[in-house]
């Protein structure tokens, strides 16, 4: 056993027997992990997700406190640690040999442990991304809604939500999904196991749409929402999201979540108007042994 109770695996089933509880405990902040543990464990006979995959939970007193995990990509997702838990963490990671390509965490966590990186190995942490949790508290429908409808879409309609969702990376920079799809991985990208929405107009022209996971421990994240940019301003994506969220909790779910863009106050100030809640910030830090980047 390492100090401080954490102990280490790279068994995603063991990982998830031990753990499980502590995740589902708080589904909410806890919705990252449990969609990305889920399909690791799903896709356990992929060489390379097996091979890239390191997991990790804090136990104090019989009972897990915290977790971690190593993402394909190489990043850690850590669930909320104390500055020194982070240290500590940190601290085994670099004694093991273990090189993370980054950190992603509620704020205060990742910047912990990137400054506690930083101090064992010299790897300045570089910024790359910020967003905002919500949970949904009273689902509020828009007044006046957009005209249109609601549809789920079908295997025809497989071309316009793969072409949405690559436009939807460009405009938010995520450059790994657009080389998944471009190289016709579809089913290896984030966007392969979602469940799709569009909102079309009265004439069946889709005009926008919204995604959802599958649920796990009773929770269901709506990402992404996109509406094209000719389309926007008109109530498509307060409509088109409603629908999904509306549609999750029909399944079953009990905490709907949704991440946003802190600099996007037009899609922050349309989500609390439909009914979610602020629940927490997170950060991403990429770390890098050569000059800093500009944050």
């Amino acid at each position: 056993m390492l100090p401080d109770d954490w102990q280490f695996t790279e068994d995603v089933n063991d990982f998830l027997a031990r753990t499980g509880d502590f995740l589902r405990s708080r589904p909410a902040l806890h919705n990252t992990p449990l969609t990305d543990i889920e399909k690791l464990r799903t896709r356990r006979t992929d060489a390379r997700g097996a091979e890239a995959t390191l997991f990790g939970r804090l136990e104090s007193g019989g009972e897990v406190r915290a977790i971690f995990y190593r993402t394909p990509r190489g990043y850690l997702w850590v669930t909320p640690l104390s500055a020194e838990q982070t240290g500590t963490l940190a601290a085994h990671l670099a004694d093991l040999g273990h090189s993370p390509s980054g950190v992603l965490a509620d704020h205060d966590t990742a910047t912990a442990f990137a400054d506690a990186w930083q101090r064992q190995t010299g790897a300045a942490p570089v910024p790359f991304w910020r967003t905002h949790l919500y949970r949904l508290g009273t689902l509020t429908p828009p007044q006046p809604l957009a005209e249109g409808r609601a549809r789920v879409t079908g295997a025809q309609d497989h071309e316009q939500v793969v072409r949405w969702c690559r436009e939807f990376c460009v405009v938010v920079g995520e450059q790994a999904s657009i080389d998944l799809i471009d190289a016709g991985s579809w089913a290896d990208s984030r966007f392969g196991d979602r469940h799709f929405t569009f909102w079309e107009t009265p004439d069946c022209t889709p005009v926008s749409m919204a995604a959802a996971t599958s649920i796990v421990g009773g929770m269901v994240r709506v990402d992404p929402v996109y509406t094209p940019a000719h389309l926007r301003g008109r109530g498509y994506a307060g409509a088109v999201t409603v629908e999904a969220s509306r549609a999750a909790l029909a399944a079953g779910a009990t905490d709907v979540v949704l991440f946003t863009d802190p600099a996007n106050p037009t899609s922050n100030a349309l989500y609390q108007r439909i009914g979610y809640v602020h629940l927490a910030d997170f950060t991403g830090y990429k770390f890098s042994f050569g000059t800093p980047e500009a944050g």
